[in-house]
């Protein structure tokens, strides 16, 4: 209902707006441009900020957001995994800016554009808010609620506009982990499902996928008119003067966090392989649980490599210690015809996972510290299985 009142408004709000469009009579008449930073929320989603377009142009006062989407709506996490989610723009009167985004510390910086250029971004963002041309493909690292408004601006300017480097070499992985760095579990699945394209040093304009650098790139930007160089942002102005930590939970407690359960399934592993090999049988049932929720989750990893479009997924050197050949593991060890072939894959899976363990620091990327007490887990079992089957 809250999407449904939100488009609504925004149709009626932008309808109002683009027809028709307020005629470019002067200098004096131009719009005012705004970009709009919301430091991070308390959902997962919302960790990494949120930026929207301020366009002022009297009588009407609208923000332009690209970080609409309806999480309830027919097959869209089937889609999202694809990397066919498609997002909305919508365009909101400025009461209504700020729903849902309470108590998030707010930032605007009103943008140094000529009257052409702000009249350039208004009138594409109005076009762009029209029902039939509001939706796009979101890419959470190239195409985003950040980078759309980047790529507009920077369509209006040309290629006037320098960006001041940032002196930090970072990674697309870092900058995530640092803004997710109290949700242990969102951080965790990310760096699971999301491979080695996450670990190459990203540039100045790359980092703008993440709201807050957005705001500082712009705020340290220049732009050149008349043969002058002028600074990008005039003036910068906190709406909401809230903590630039944003409104994210605590820190997720040790006790539940995915080192701490790894290391549980570690220990229990341990003692239920010390048991196997004194009573000199395989616990099947133990084996059937772990291989095929590995075997399961590497299903999940191998569709985000060779079926998805999604960004990052190609390659993931998890797939090395989880995949879903453990789901054949999981099914065998029931069926004493194949433990001949059992044992061979168990030995080869033995191999690879431990070298995996050894050789990980020469990969180019970076684990999330719980996975090496993961990885021990089905290595540990296909030692045992090659040990207690070695006859």
């Amino acid at each position: 209902m809250k999407l449904f009142l939100s488009i609504l408004l925004s149709l009626l709000a932008v309808a109002a707006y683009a027809s028709p469009v307020p005629p470019a009579a002067s200098d004096s008449s131009a719009p005012q441009v705004r970009l709009v930073t919301f430091y991070p929320g308390e959902e997962p989603f919302s960790v990494f900020g949120h930026t929207e377009v301020r366009v002022i142009d009297p009588p009407h006062d609208l923000y332009f957001n690209y970080g609409v989407f309806d999480f309830n709506s027919d097959g869209f996490v089937w889609r999202f995994a694809l990397g066919k989610a498609e997002y909305l723009c919508i365009g909101l009167p400025e009461k209504y800016s700020r729903a849902g985004m309470e108590g998030r510390r707010m930032v605007e910086q009103r943008l140094n554009l000529s009257p052409e250029q702000a009249r350039s971004v208004r009138d594409y963002l109005i076009m762009n808010s029209l029902e039939g041309n509001n939706t796009y493909l979101y890419q959470y690292l190239s195409d985003n609620c950040s980078t759309r408004p980047r790529d507009i601006i920077e369509a209006a300017v040309g290629d006037s506009i320098r960006y001041r480097a940032f002196t930090d070499t970072v990674t697309y992985r870092s900058i995530i982990s640092h803004y997710a760095a109290n949700y242990a579990w969102t951080r965790f699945g990310i760096n699971l499902v999301l491979g080695s394209g996450l670990d190459r040093p990203i540039s100045t304009r790359e980092r703008m996928f993440i709201p807050m650098d957005l705001m500082r790139a712009f705020g340290e930007a220049t732009l050149t008119r008349d043969g002058r160089e002028l600074p990008l942002v005039t003036d910068t102005e906190v709406m909401v003067d809230t903590s630039t930590d944003g409104t994210v939970l605590p820190l997720t407690p040790w006790w539940c966090s995915p080192m701490a359960m790894a290391v549980a399934l570690l220990l229990v592993t341990a003692l239920v392989s010390v048991r196997d090999v004194r009573r000199r049988r395989v616990s099947a049932w133990f084996d059937t649980m772990v291989f095929g929720v590995y075997g399961l989750t590497g299903v999940l990893l191998f569709f985000l490599m060779f079926m998805s479009v999604r960004e990052a997924t190609w390659p993931n050197y998890n797939a090395l210690w989880v995949n879903p050949f453990m789901l054949f593991a999981a099914v065998a060890v029931w069926l004493p015809r194949w433990w001949r072939v059992l044992r061979v894959y168990h030995a080869v899976n033995a191999v690879v996972i431990a070298l995996t363990l050894v050789l990980w620091p020469l990969l180019p990327q970076v684990a999330d510290a719980s996975f090496f007490p993961l990885m021990s887990v089905p290595l540990i079992r296909s030692a045992v299985s090659v040990w207690l089957r070695r006859k």
